[in-house]
């Protein structure tokens, strides 16, 4: 038997659709990550659909544990607020999913305020290598998506 891979869908760049594909990137069911959340009951299943279709959000606390069942940053799942612009990081490697043939060109973002420029530019960097890797085809598609979906941008304070 031939296992077919299925590339995961984003459908929408919000936190619910972000959950939904780390979710199958990771091959597991609602059912299993409702399980290692502790849900109990016969609508243990409610809670997760809830939280993939934007119905609900989860606290902080429970995204962290979704993100440490799913082997992810918590970074990637977070509600994003753009009051720290490493939201704005993990946004762009989002939106290079949801419209995966545009072509995003950061390197000419002008007000940067100078103590964010560091972080900026080693986002880009290692986002560029990683892409440009991916392109000539020395990492996969999957290892592409593991790295962002694992990336953590260190904080520039």
């Amino acid at each position: 038997m031939q296992i077919l891979y299925l590339k995961p869908e984003l459908y929408d760049l919000s936190q619910g659709s972000r959950i939904a594909f780390a979710r199958q990137f990771r091959f597991m069911t609602q059912d299993n990550v409702s399980e290692k959340l502790g849900l109990k009951g016969e609508c243990k299943r409610r809670t997760m659909t809830r939280y993939e279709k934007g119905n609900r959000s989860p606290k902080e606390d429970r995204t962290h544990e979704i993100a440490k069942i799913l082997n992810v940053s918590y970074n990637a799942l977070k509600e994003y607020d753009f009051k720290n612009p490493i939201d704005l990081f993990y946004t762009l490697l989002w939106l290079e999913e949801y419209i995966p043939r545009y072509q995003i060109d950061i390197s000419k973002i002008p007000n940067i305020k100078e103590k964010h420029i560091y972080s900026f530019k080693k986002f880009v960097n290692d986002w560029e290598l990683m892409r440009e890797k991916r392109n000539k085809r020395e990492i996969s598609y999957e290892e592409y998506i593991e790295w962002k979906l694992t990336y953590e941008v260190k904080d520039y304070e």
